[in-house]
């Protein structure tokens, strides 16, 4: 303490560092001290999608260097999308969003007269300071104080991190209310709760130092430690909107400003394109499976989530010859079997029988389930199958589609779609920090707060639009038309702090330029999805994806690319617009 004027801890300076306008109760009212953290304590803030996003990307995504606008969690956009966005979830309360435990706890602290209360959460102001307190409105949760992080503190303090930052809070909050007894700190994160209960611990050290002429007696600190959830958006609405700050980002760029950051866009890795089937016809295929009882069932991955055709992208005179993407097939199971009792199989054929189709396996097939450990692929090598008599030939349909992750990577100059697949090898991951584009002038550019890297992340225990995402004025063959198929649309990253927030959200064909996920390219790749394709998103261990677990999802075909499509049915829409 020592330097430090008692003065300087006012209840009038204290009122700086809220965005409130709120007048504060005398010091000599106050014995309690409340604070509660936002993200993930008191609201169910969303992640990036990790089977949406390739592992990396989700990195990526919550790295402030990588964006110009920040990222994930410096845009605000990502927050609004919350639910069904924020114009359906404000009147609602955002219901289903909220920690209500520790909601409860908020509303006991609120009615406590002695009890000062204070949302503060590593946010940057500038963005998110309306935001934050509509939805608090909307709960009816009445706060004393909410607090972001500002670009400079009261007395024009600059932070190098959201820990210094909601320190030098702390500390002005122990000072000013120097008749409090106690201060309670809810928070999620493993490592802020530790670094708190540091800070408390050297507080009161400094109080008891017999070479400090005291203004306060020590005081009683507790850290609570919130159970996080994972949450994340709806992954259209995801994926449109890491497009949207991807958009804002390139034109950041192409306008001359933050030349060291590489241009962008979404990139997709094709696991397997498959004869898709849905969860409701899972769930009854499943019923064909007799296990034996030695095996545990914590041992065993139930699939029977598609009939393979190729384990890699499908090639354009095969896709065209099974009807192309969005195809519906009808099938009906004819036998069972097993391998060595690892994989169990159910053989299918097509309806009618005499319909096109293809698969890479010896006969078309869906892999029912597999120990954990075991390779879905070996069912090709069942030998013994069982014929299923006639009453319990379960007969399902199917949808052609492949199983994708997204990535966010470099735009490569004069890549075509092909390319885009596979991942590009000069995104790596540091050791000790973000994932990084190994080109010598695209490295992120360092944080001011800190160097390099300053760690915020956060991870689980208005541009012109109308272009894909990379850099628009590179020449690809006129992709910077109005009548692109992307539109405009936050594991955890740095908060707070500044970033550019568009003017226009360009949700549903609003914000200028940008297009809504309803505008669509006109491909003959995706002819036979029909205006009413839903992408599916069914959860369900992929069949067909390396044998690892991380992957767990299906998702439809992304625009791009053409192919035959000889049954003639369906229109000519577009995929969905979003990736390569």
């Amino acid at each position: 303490m020592a330097g430090r004027k008692l003065a300087s801890y006012t209840v009038t300076g204290l009122k700086r560092w809220s965005c409130l306008v709120r007048e504060l109760p005398p010091v000599s009212q106050v014995k309690a001290l409340h604070v509660y953290d936002f993200d993930n304590t008191l609201f169910m803030s969303p992640l990036p999608n990790p089977k949406l996003w390739a592992y990396q990307t989700t990195d990526f995504l919550q790295t402030q260097e990588c964006f110009v606008n920040g990222g994930w969690w410096h845009d605000p956009h990502i927050l609004e999308a919350t639910g069904q966005g924020i114009e359906k979830e404000e009147p609602r309360g955002w219901k289903g969003w909220w920690n209500e435990q520790i909601v409860e706890l908020v509303e006991l602290s609120i009615k406590q007269a002695d009890t000062l209360t204070i949302l503060l959460t590593g946010r940057g102001e500038d963005n998110f300071a309306d935001l934050l307190k509509r939805i608090v409105a909307s709960k009816n949760l009445a706060f004393d104080m909410i607090c972001l992080k500002p670009q400079a503190g009261p007395n024009n303090q600059t932070f190098f991190s959201t820990m210094n930052y909601k320190q030098a809070i702390l500390r002005d909050l122990i000072f000013t209310y120097k008749d409090a007894d106690e201060i309670r700190v809810y928070e999620d994160r493993v490592k802020h709760t530790r670094a708190f209960r540091d800070y408390f611990e050297s507080i009161n050290r400094e109080l008891t130092s017999p070479s400090e002429s005291n203004p306060r007696k020590p005081i009683k600190a507790e850290v609570i430690q919130v159970a996080d959830a994972v949450t994340t958006l709806d992954p259209v609405a995801e994926t449109a909107e890491v497009q949207r700050m991807i958009n804002a980002h390139n034109t950041a760029i192409n306008n001359g400003s933050h030349a060291l950051l590489a241009p962008l866009e979404i990139k997709r890795t094709v696991f397997f394109t498959g004869y898709l089937i849905s969860s409701v016809d899972t769930t009854r295929l499943l019923t064909l499976l007799n296990l034996p009882s030695a095996i545990p069932e914590s041992e065993v991955r139930r699939l029977a989530d598609n009939i393979i055709i190729t384990p890699r992208p499908c090639p354009r005179s095969i896709l065209a010859k099974v009807g192309g993407i969005g195809r519906k097939q009808t099938w009906q199971v004819t036998a069972l079997g097993s391998f060595e009792s690892r994989v169990w199989a159910a053989r299918v054929t097509p309806i009618p029988a005499d319909a096109p189709y293809h698969t890479d396996n010896p006969f078309p097939l869906v892999v029912l389930a597999v120990v954990r450990g075991s390779r879905p692929q070996d069912a090709a090598r069942i030998q013994n199958w069982q014929p299923v008599p006639a009453g319990k030939q379960i007969v399902f349909q199917t949808e052609v589609g492949e199983k994708v992750q997204l990535r966010v990577e470099a735009e490569i100059e004069g890549a075509g779609e092909y390319e885009s697949v596979f991942v590009n090898r000069n995104f790596k991951r540091q050791r000790d920090g973000p994932p990084v584009l190994e080109r010598d002038s695209y490295r992120p550019v360092g944080s001011q707060r800190g160097g390099p890297y300053n760690d915020e992340n956060r991870r689980p225990n208005g541009a012109n639009g109308g272009y894909r995402g990379g850099n628009q004025n590179r020449g690809r063959g006129g992709n910077n038309n109005a009548n692109n198929r992307y539109d405009n649309r936050n594991a955890r990253g740095g908060r707070g702090g500044a970033g550019n927030r568009a003017n226009n959200r360009g949700r549903g064909g609003r914000g200028g330029g940008y297009k809504s996920l309803d505008d669509v390219q006109h491909n003959s790749r995706y002819a036979n999805q029909g205006s009413s394709y839903q992408p599916n998103y069914d959860d369900g261990p992929s069949s067909f994806s390396g044998g690892a677990d991380a992957y767990n999802a299906s998702f439809p075909a992304l625009g791009g690319g053409s192919s035959y499509n000889p049954s003639g049915q369906g229109n000519d829409d577009g995929g969905l617009p979003y990736g390569k």
